[in-house]
């Protein structure tokens, strides 16, 4: 798995995942917070399959 998501993509994913996660303790309480799963681990991760699939980056180039 090579890592596609950049660090500022990877920490706005870590922010919006843990402000969904928040929806199943605080406000309304329902569980399509758990939804921020999906953004938490993919910016801890660094590696997001949609954009596999989409053949998209975020990261910066190295160079050599």
């Amino acid at each position: 798995m090579k890592k596609n998501a950049g660090n500022l993509d990877r920490g706005l994913r870590v922010v919006l995942g843990i402000g969904l996660l928040s929806i199943t303790v605080v406000g309304p309480q329902t569980p399509w917070g758990y939804v921020g799963l999906v953004p938490l681990i993919t910016g801890l991760v660094g590696y997001c399959p949609l954009y596999s699939v989409l053949g998209f980056s975020t990261c910066s180039l190295k160079k050599d």
